[in-house]
């Protein structure tokens, strides 16, 4: 699904809709006065109902006739969706959608590291070390760190060639900008590289269990960046 923020008037009425909703200002179940968010929003109809497609694409909203329009039930969301996580985000889900993101990762990035030691040819390796290479050059400038590790872990889904593996990216790549933010905006880190190389050179030499034990490590080492950063967050508040 493409992203929405930012983008005019109708990405900003899909905005503030969605995160009402995701905020509980709108309950699940309530159906939506479309008059009064027209007026509030000064919007057009027509431009408040495409809004309201955006979202019943995404399974958070449905029309019924003599009902209205109405918040679906969060079971019927599509949670993967990469907006609907960076919403999550927005109000304050972080502390659970990272520790979620976590898990996925441990399930999925792994298993992915030794698919790509297996698959991967001179152009997935070329995009591997190119992200790294980024990452080195980065800095510690706290955008391009951001893209640097986002164009990595997106090379590594793509050196599967599995396709249901990269359809991830989008949950992956989502919840990682903002776990990243979370890191690289916060205290000083340690160097991100060595431990990504070290996944790389494990796929360049074919070893798959080695690829899988190094994105292993790359993960543990991510978990305690967040509880770090986590951790000085608590002592001053």
């Amino acid at each position: 699904m493409a992203q929405y923020a930012r983008r005019g008037v109708h990405g900003q009425t899909v905005e503030v809709i969605a995160r009402r909703i995701l905020a509980g200002e709108i309950g699940e179940g309530e159906t939506l006065n479309i008059g009064a968010l027209q007026e509030e929003l000064d919007v057009s109809l027509t431009a408040l109902r495409e809004a309201l497609k955006v979202l019943t694409a995404k399974g958070i909203v449905d029309a019924r006739q003599k009902r209205g329009t109405f918040v679906r039930p969060r079971a019927d969301w599509n949670l993967l969706d990469g907006d609907i996580i960076r919403w999550q985000f927005a109000e304050g889900a972080a502390p659970r959608l990272l520790d979620e993101l976590h898990e996925v990762r441990g399930i999925i990035e792994p298993a992915a590291a030794r698919l790509a030691a297996e698959r991967a040819g001179a152009d997935d390796l070329a995009a591997l070390d190119a992200a790294l290479a980024e990452m080195a050059g980065a800095g510690g400038e706290p955008v391009a760190a951001i893209t640097a590790d986002l164009g990595f872990h997106r090379a590594l889904l793509a050196a599967t060639h599995n396709e249901l593996l990269q359809r991830m990216e989008v949950v992956m790549e989502t919840g990682l900008a903002e776990r990243d933010r979370l890191v690289h905006g916060g205290a000083r880190h340690d160097d991100p590289v060595p431990s990504h190389r070290a996944v790389v050179e494990a796929i360049r030499a074919g070893d798959a269990g080695a690829a899988e034990r190094a994105m292993r490590d790359l993960l543990e080492k991510a978990g305690r960046d967040v509880e770090r950063v986590r951790g000085k967050r608590g002592e001053s508040q």
